[in-house]
């Protein structure tokens, strides 16, 4: 019991991407919970204003930035904002993420750019912004997903920008060590959000997933929320450069 404030997260500020709805405000529910003050990143700007009121109704300390990942030239001052506001910045937690299932060879050229600049480059925009302002260390943690280790058909730029993340978390981590700033990252497996709803709607799809799941369920928001604690907490402070999946068993599995 000795060590068990090195899992809290009190006196740090965290900054969540795409923290309105679904696995963001999960995470950031999570931060707070933890003694985290957060603050809500996103560009829907009602989405966010709900979340926030969600938060604060339980007492937890939040902020809203409005912002969107994928148009660099907006990160920096989003991030500045909530330094501006807290005084510092500990944690960033990059989850805000688009999908959209298309055979590659029907794939066009703005689809790939709109996920890829919003799950990519906008994960990498938003850790240099993080970055330059954890004057202290800090720590750094990106959603990747199953499709950075396994090939799923009809969703090529999906995995594409996902393996890229699981890469850009390995890069990060070695190159920003010496800064004290830890990168890793954590891969859901199945969880039903907004993002995945179609999925979930063929009665079949779900037979077929739970059969490959060891677990024999699919992810529920709250399982998420202690894997990412951990990793942004003094509790992981030898941890960099991984990714952990949160995946009910599928991929020792496969």
């Amino acid at each position: 019991m000795a060590h068990a404030p090195r899992f809290s997260l009190d006196r740090k500020v965290a900054i969540v991407t795409g923290a309105a709805r679904g696995i963001g405000a999960s995470l950031a529910n999570a931060c707070a919970a933890a003694g985290a003050t957060v603050a809500l990143l996103g560009r829907d700007e009602q989405a966010l204003t709900e979340a926030l009121r969600n938060l604060r109704a339980q007492g937890l300390n939040a902020l809203s930035v409005r912002a969107d990942v994928s148009e660099s030239a907006s990160v920096a001052p989003a991030f500045e904002r909530v330094l501006a506001s807290t005084g510092r910045i500990d944690i960033l937690i990059n989850n805000a993420g688009i999908e959209e299932v298309s055979p590659s060879l029907e794939v066009s050229e703005p689809l790939w750019d709109r996920i890829l600049d919003t799950n990519l480059k906008g994960a990498f925009f938003c850790a240099q912004a993080a970055a330059r302002r954890m004057t202290g260390g800090g720590s750094i943690l990106n959603v990747c997903s199953l499709t950075s280790e396994v090939g799923v058909p009809g969703s090529a730029a999906y995995g594409a920008s996902k393996s890229g993340l699981a890469g850009l978390t390995r890069a990060l981590a070695t190159e920003w060590a010496p800064r004290g700033i830890r990168v890793n990252g954590i891969g859901p497996g199945y969880f039903r959000t907004a993002l995945t709803e179609s999925f979930y709607q063929d009665a079949d799809w779900q037979r077929r997933m739970l059969e490959k799941i060891p677990l024999g369920r699919f992810g529920r928001l709250d399982d998420l929320g202690g894997a990412a604690v951990f990793l942004c907490s003094d509790a992981a402070a030898y941890i960099t450069g991984q990714v952990l999946y949160v995946d009910g068993g599928y991929l020792a599995a496969v």
